[in-house]
């Protein structure tokens, strides 16, 4: 598997803000006008523009970069993030079940991250995933709006699981960042 290890020249598409990913006009998360309205819309539209910038990370890029893994020991690459986040939802749906948590859906631990290959059916196989997986997570949640109520086993609020998520694209999106960067030196929020 292939290392970042080249430094390529930093670059941007914006034009009228250089450290931003792209021009307003041109960027899908809702960063302009007004915010939206209560506490389960905001934490909506926060979650949704973390999915917005990963996706946004991974553009662009053919199976090969995607796969790059960033530098010894670790086995993090943009693919694999991918991967990573839709077993995370899947998994997240396991908090607010009552019944037996799915199966993984790569299989053992860390295998989110090794099996991430350099193949375009891997690549198309991990966003319809990731798609499946978000959906099937947020229909879960969708049944329960009040954002105090606990459910599953362990009794985990609402609330707690949608900042969860957020917290955990969060930090991925910062991962993303920086192996973008490295691979091609594009770079913005």
């Amino acid at each position: 598997m292939a290392r970042m290890s080249d430094q390529p020249e930093r670059w941007t598409q914006a034009t009228v803000y250089p450290d931003m990913w792209a021009d307003p006009d041109d960027d899908p998360r809702n960063s302009e006008g007004v915010s939206p309205d209560g506490e389960l819309p905001t934490l909506n539209d926060f979650l949704t523009n973390y999915r917005h910038t990963l996706r946004m990370k991974c553009e662009g890029l053919d199976p090969e970069q995607l796969a790059r893994r960033s530098v010894p020991p670790s086995t993090m690459s943009l693919l694999g993030l991918v991967r990573h986040l839709a077993e995370v939802e899947r998994d997240w749906r396991g908090w607010i079940s009552d019944g037996d948590p799915l199966p993984k859906l790569y299989g053992q631990r860390d295998a989110d991250f090794d099996g991430a290959v350099a193949e375009q059916a891997e690549v198309d196989a991990a966003f319809a995933d990731l798609a499946r997986e978000q959906a099937a997570t947020d229909a879960a949640l969708a049944a329960h709006p009040d954002l105090g109520v606990r459910l599953g086993k362990n009794g985990i609020a609402v609330r707690e699981l949608l900042v969860h998520r957020i917290d955990e694209y969060a930090r991925h999106c910062g991962h993303a960042d920086l192996l973008r960067e490295c691979l091609d030196g594009r770079v913005g929020q």
